[in-house]
């Protein structure tokens, strides 16, 4: 148990950044996925290119060029501001695509009702078209939310004392207990994402009520 307490204070920034990477992640989720609908071209030009840069790209780099590259263009930028963003504008990408597909999966019938009702873009979206959307949003963006947590285990290298760089400096000081030292990362990033997974099901549970 020796190794327990640094790692879960390295675990402390891991989940900081977690929080609010994921809330990024999300408005950038739901703005380029709506965006990737729009109707005006050019709105669909800069959201396409923005999802496939970063999607298309290396998370890893994006972290680099955030906290290296950003500096030398004389813009100051923290490590854990570096970190959130790359983190959440990656993940806000994939995270797009979840939204778009969703959207368009509402059978048109009801979309086309809601006009004939006279319903306002922003009315039928909040009352037909997102409610039916976000129940099949929510295990995408669950995979996702675990996937975010495990890419956070890449700001070590830019200089953050997360549960990684914790783990590698309590094996550099003791060599033999490394499998140890590994073995209980393991365990705390598991019992982080179960945690995770089941407040998704808690939600997708809640989706559902009332829908069929």
């Amino acid at each position: 148990m020796q190794f327990v307490t640094p790692l879960l204070e390295g675990l402390k920034v891991n989940l900081e950044i977690l929080v609010v990477s994921t809330l990024l992640a999300f408005l950038m989720a739901f703005l380029a996925g709506f965006g990737r609908l729009a109707k005006y071209r050019v709105v669909r030009g800069i959201t396409l290119v923005y999802v496939e840069v970063f999607r298309g790209t290396s998370l890893l780099v994006q972290l680099f060029w955030m906290y290296f590259a950003l500096p030398a263009m004389h813009v100051n930028v923290s490590a854990m501001a570096a970190a959130i963003i790359a983190l959440g504008l990656n993940y806000g990408a994939y995270g797009s695509e979840v939204v778009r597909s969703c959207l368009l999966a509402v059978p048109k019938g009801q979309t086309e009702a809601s006009i004939a009702l006279n319903m306002t873009y922003p009315l039928r979206m909040r009352r037909i078209i997102l409610p039916q959307a976000w129940r099949m949003m929510l295990p995408g963006f669950g995979n996702l939310q675990i996937e975010l947590l495990k890419g956070t285990s890449l700001v070590y290298l830019i200089t953050l004392a997360d549960i990684t760089y914790k783990g590698m400096i309590l094996r550099s000081a003791n060599i033999s207990q490394q499998s140890l030292i590994f073995a209980w990362m393991l365990v705390i990033y598991f019992v982080v994402a179960y945690a995770l997974v089941l407040l998704i099901r808690y939600f997708e549970r809640r989706a559902a009520v009332g829908r069929g």
